[in-house]
C-alpha cells in the first residue's frame, strides 16, 4: 500500500472516495489484484480491500497475535467486502435510475479539502496527489462517487420521521442509566495496616512496635472524636498512599471501593467519623466531608436527545431494508 502522508481528516477523503469507485478492470489488473467480488458484472478487487482495512489492521495487530489475528483480520476484510460491494450496488442505482451530480457540487467538495487541509494552496494539494499516485481527474472522479453514495442513502431516508411518545418514554426508562449521576462521597480515609510500623514523623514512632495496629487504630479513632484533625492524623499514621494529602481520596461512587467499606461510607453523615474497620489485614477509619446524592435527569431535559437517536436509528433501518432489496435483486458472487 502507498505510505499516505495526508492529515487524518484528508485521509480518510482519499481512502474512503477511492474505495466507492468500484469499476470493472481489465484483464491484466484483474489477475494483479485478484477478485473479492463480483456485483451484476463490476468487480469488487483484492486490492481495495485490503486499502479499506489497512488502518484497522494495523490497530489490531498491535493488540492481537498468530491464529487469534489472523481471525480479527478475516472478519474486517468480509466486512469490507460487504461495504463495498452496497457502495456499488448504491453507484450501479444511481447510474440506472439517470440520475446527476453537478459538477459544482463536486467543485465546492474539492475546494473544502483545500482550504481545510492545505490552507488553500491548491498547488500544493495537487503536488501532493501526484506524490501520492493520484491525479486530479482520478481524485475528481472518486470523490464525485463518494458524494454519489452519500446522496444515495439520504435519498432513502425521509426527512419527517416521527418519534412517538411512548417510544420516547421506553427508550428512556431502559436507559436510564445514561441519564444518571450515581451517588457519591467526599471520603478521607486513615490506613493501618498490619506489619508495618508507624509512618516516619509520627510523635509514637519509638513505640509503634509494641502497640497492636488495631489498639493504634482506636486510639486514633478517639483523637479524631474528640476533635484532632482527619488530615493531620492521617499524615501522621496512615499507611496507604493518600497520607501526604491527608488521607483525601476525593470524590468516590460506591462501585470504586470494597463493598464492605462502601456500606460504611455511603451510611455515614458528613464529617462523621465511622468505627475502626478490620479488613483483609489492615484497620480503616472513614471521614465524610461531603456528600452528592443520586441524580437522574428528567425527560423533559434529554428528551431532544433520545429524539434525535431515535430518528437518526430509524433513517439507518430504512436504509438497511433498501439496501437489502438492491442486494436481493442483484447478482453478487463473492469469491
Amino acid at each position: 500500500m502507498i505510505s499516505i502522508r495526508f492529515t487524518p481528516f484528508f485521509l480518510s477523503v482519499v481512502v474512503l472516495a477511492s474505495l466507492a469507485a468500484v469499476a470493472t478492470l481489465p484483464a491484466a489488473e484483474e489477475v494483479i489484484n485478484g477478485i473479492a467480488a463480483i456485483v451484476n458484472g463490476d468487480v469488487v478487487t483484492f486490492s481495495q480491500v485490503r486499502e479499506l482495512v489497512a488502518a484497522q489492521q494495523k490497530s489490531v495487530s498491535e493488540i492481537y497475535h498468530g491464529e487469534e489475528l489472523q481471525a480479527k483480520i478475516k472478519e474486517m476484510r468480509e466486512h469490507a467486502v460487504r461495504d463495498l460491494i452496497d457502495r456499488d450496488l448504491m453507484l450501479q442505482e444511481f447510474k440506472k435510475k439517470e440520475f446527476n451530480i453537478p459538477a459544482y457540487i463536486v467543485d465546492d467538495s474539492i475546494q473544502r479539502i483545500i482550504r481545510q487541509e492545505f490552507g488553500g494552496d491548491r498547488t500544493a494539494f495537487v503536488k501532493t496527489l501526484q506524490a501520492q499516485g493520484y491525479t486530479m481527474a482520478r481524485f475528481r472522479d472518486n470523490e464525485k462517487d463518494k458524494i454519489t453514495v452519500q446522496a444515495m442513502r439520504q435519498s432513502k431516508t425521509s426527512e419527517n420521521v416521527i418519534v412517538s411518545p411512548v417510544k420516547i418514554r421506553e427508550f428512556y426508562e431502559q436507559h436510564r442509566d445514561s441519564y444518571s449521576t450515581p451517588a457519591q462521597v467526599k471520603l478521607r480515609m486513615i490506613v493501618l495496616k498490619e506489619g508495618e510500623g508507624a509512618a516516619s514523623g509520627s510523635s509514637d514512632a519509638s513505640t509503634a512496635s509494641s502497640i497492636s495496629k488495631k489498639q493504634m487504630a482506636a486510639e486514633i479513632r478517639e483523637k479524631l472524636t474528640g476533635g484532632a484533625e482527619f488530615d493531620r492524623l492521617a499524615q501522621m499514621y496512615s499507611e496507604d498512599s493518600t497520607n501526604e494529602s491527608g488521607g483525601d481520596w476525593g470524590w468516590v461512587e460506591r462501585k470504586t471501593l470494597n463493598e464492605e467499606i462502601a456500606k460504611i461510607a455511603f451510611s455515614l453523615k458528613t464529617s462523621e467519623i465511622s468505627p475502626v474497620i478490620p479488613l483483609d489485614n489492615a484497620y480503616y477509619i472513614l471521614m465524610v466531608e461531603a456528600v452528592k446524592p443520586a441524580v437522574t435527569k428528567p425527560l423533559s431535559e434529554v428528551q431532544q436527545e433520545i429524539v434525535q437517536r431515535l430518528v437518526q436509528e430509524e433513517k439507518l433501518k430504512t436504509q438497511d431494508r433498501w439496501l437489502k432489496e438492491l442486494r436481493n435483486k442483484a447478482y453478487i458472487k463473492i469469491l
